[in-house]
């Protein structure tokens, strides 16, 4: 059977300001505020408010990733993933559910790569929402940002089941 690599792409969407700010600011250090992407068949896959996206590897607004975590193969085929994709982009992650502490573009990469491989992405970066709202600057800021929606612009929608835009 053959497989496939998975990757994750990181992005700091601070680009280098919460490793400046974060510890005057929070009280403790933060190495990046991090957008996550699972990398899978030649395209990047991503969640933000305009549900799930995808494009060619790096084609984001965000441009390169500051890193890329190798997570290790997967024998899923293609069309059983986009269909996967479909079912979480109809329900668990439709844009209306996006959530930018809660249910947000790790959350999406956690679950994707589990369904992958098996594993989950590093804890550093699906825990960096709670790390933050535990310091009274994040409980005095989440009022502000309770609403937000952050996408990386830049990919299309990945077509719900029946749509012809799942290739």
């Amino acid at each position: 059977m053959e497989s496939y690599d998975v990757k994750l792409y990181v992005y700091d969407l601070s680009r280098g300001m919460a490793r400046q700010m974060s510890l005057p600011l929070l009280g403790k250090q933060l190495e990046g505020i991090w957008h996550t992407a699972v990398v899978v068949f030649g395209q990047e896959y991503f969640y933000g408010g305009g549900g799930i996206e995808c494009c060619q590897p790096g084609g984001t607004v965000l441009g390169s990733p500051d890193s890329v975590e190798e997570l290790g193969q997967t024998q899923v085929t293609e069309d059983i993933f986009l269909e996967y994709l479909s079912g979480l982009g109809e329900d668990a992650f439709n844009g209306e559910r996006y959530h930018l502490f809660k249910h947000n573009c790790n959350t999406f990469s956690n679950e994707v790569a589990q369904f992958l491989t098996g594993r989950p992405i590093p804890a550093h970066i699906t825990e960096l929402p709670d790390e933050v709202l535990a310091t009274p600057f994040g409980q005095m800021i989440l009022p502000l940002l309770e609403g937000m929606q952050v996408s990386a612009a830049g990919g299309r929608p990945v077509g719900t089941r029946g749509s012809s835009n799942l290739q």
